[in-house]
């Protein structure tokens, strides 16, 4: 029991704080930048439709964040929150010390590294999953990372075409978005 117990609190404080953080992508919650807000984040960081990736980053977040929490379409809400952090760790925390204070990506693989505990050890005894004894088909995980690489390849390629048309013009393109500190909080 205490090892379910365990597990219950690491779901529900990591999954309670991601699902925050897409609250404030998707409502503006808890002060954050809602919708509008987090597109023109988005569209900084050269991720093109910018309102679409906007609501996939914060659906990626609220929905694997609650999923999480709550122990429930195991690993599907791992999943999302592994999707979210890669793609914050690219486009926001790339080429910065590791560390938060630095804007550096400390937290988004924080959040990563309870993701996979979460998806090698599963939920628990203390999850929906178990009480309900719902189990997502095994190709979930193996497309879902598939998905996920293929999100974080397309954001090196926008890198990439946002460098050569800098460089075409004369000018410079920066690693992650030219924000404030509020704004890059915002961005795990």
């Amino acid at each position: 029991m205490a090892g379910g117990l365990g597990k219950l609190v690491l779901r529900g404080v990591a999954g309670g704080l991601i699902a925050g953080h897409g609250a404030q992508k998707l409502f503006g919650s808890f002060d954050g930048p809602g919708p509008e807000g987090t597109a023109q984040m988005v569209a900084s960081m050269n991720l093109e439709p910018a309102h679409i990736w906007a609501r996939v980053a914060g659906m990626s977040e609220f929905g694997g964040g609650m999923l999480t929490a709550l122990g429930f379409m195991h690993p599907a809400g791992p999943l999302g929150i592994i999707g979210a952090m890669s793609m914050a760790t690219r486009k926001a925390h790339w080429n910065k010390p590791i560390w938060n204070t630095a804007g550096g990506a400390e937290l988004p693989v924080m959040f990563m590294a309870v993701a996979v505990n979460q998806i090698i050890s599963g939920p628990g005894p203390l999850a929906l999953d178990t009480v309900l004894r719902s189990r997502l088909p095994g190709w979930v995980l193996p497309v879902g990372l598939a998905a996920i690489a293929g999100s974080i390849y397309y954001a090196i390629e926008q890198d990439q075409k946002a460098a050569d048309q800098a460089a075409s013009a004369g000018t410079t393109v920066a690693d992650g978005p030219a924000t404030d500190t509020g704004t890059e909080a915002a961005a795990i």
